[in-house]
């Protein structure tokens, strides 16, 4: 997302970067973006030409791409708790934001996201990393080029200015961005590597929570797993994505009978309960290291482990026996 246009005194207008949402349809992500307002209003904006693509209006069937830029008018009656731009940011949460910044420079931002803190607001979230860092970067035109889960910590690159924006979403759309995780699974991995290639798709539980399952009419997605370590009822891995699908990692994760430790929506209420047994309270994903050509040179972008992932470990580490004197 992008700050918006002044609008009326009701408030301002938001300027939204279309991110995961590719292909989805511009009547469905306005209901996402303005959380409880009733359809028919949504369609009474796009109508008007209140709601703009890349500057045009559209028909309520109209599919986003990648890179679009939505703008979202001001409505009354969603209440202030509705509008991240106008979200109260406590002074921890831009504290811990300003500790994370791992790299900056004139076209560039990365942040070692905390786990926890979403990336954006919206759906019923006051703000997220982008709104606290545009607090901590007041006039400049700071975009997120892709999205990490609310819960997963790590790195996460963040454009200033409109064309670097544009340039990384094209990297990332050509998949020519290296990713590489760090997880914790619950059981052995028995294989040093595996790589797991299953088709993912999207759905809504019947609570409108979204979800991602393995199903053969699914997006081709690949994750390459590696072993580090492995513990007592765990195994520490290093996963490279080849796509970029979303939750991608837990739910190949979890079809190869090896759910993330501290996933509340992929690992069984069993396994939840023992990593809470446990102490974990966090998921056990941690997005390491970037890598992508930028400027005719090779960047490369590194977040360190936090320490309650490095503690979460310990709990499953395997210590080996001392020394004989």
């Amino acid at each position: 997302m992008t700050d918006g246009d002044r609008g009326s005194a009701s408030g301002s207008a938001r300027r939204v970067i279309v991110q995961a949402e590719d292909g989805q349809r511009i009547d469905n992500f306005l209901l996402r973006e303005l959380k409880g307002l009733p359809r028919s209003r949504i369609y009474r904006l796009l109508r008007k030409g209140e709601v703009r693509v890349n500057g045009r209006r559209v028909k309520p069937t109209h599919r986003l791409a990648a890179g679009d830029e939505v703008r979202i008018p001001p409505v009354r009656g969603l209440g202030p708790e509705r509008s991240a731009a106008d979200a109260v940011i406590g002074a921890g949460v831009l504290d811990a934001v300003a500790r994370a910044v791992i790299h900056e420079d004139e076209r560039l931002l990365v942040l070692n996201k905390p786990a926890g803190l979403p990336v954006h607001g919206g759906s019923g979230l006051a703000y997220g990393a982008i709104e606290a860092l545009r607090r901590l970067r007041p006039g400049l035109e700071l975009g997120l080029a892709h999205r990490l889960d609310r819960d997963t910590s790590g790195c996460l690159l963040v454009a200033k200015s409109r064309p670097m924006l544009l340039e990384l979403h094209r990297a990332l759309r050509e998949q020519t961005v290296g990713k590489r995780y760090r997880l914790i699974v619950f059981g052995t991995w028995r294989r040093r590597t595996r790589t797991v290639r299953l088709p993912l798709a999207r759905y809504l539980t019947p609570s409108g929570e979204r979800r991602v399952r393995v199903t053969a009419d699914g997006k081709p997605s690949r994750t390459d797993f590696a072993v580090l370590e492995v513990g007592s009822g765990a195994t520490l891995l290093e996963a490279r994505l080849h796509t970029g699908r979303t939750h991608q990692i837990r739910v190949h994760a979890s079809a190869t009978g090896h759910p993330v430790v501290g996933d509340q929506k992929y690992s069984t209420p069993e396994q939840q309960r023992a990593a809470e047994a446990l102490g974990i309270h966090r998921l056990c994903l941690h997005a390491e290291e970037l890598v992508l050509e930028l400027d005719g040179r090779r960047r490369r972008f590194e977040a360190p482990l936090p320490a309650d992932f490095v503690a979460a470990w310990q709990r499953f580490a395997v210590t080996p026996p001392p020394a004989p004197p």
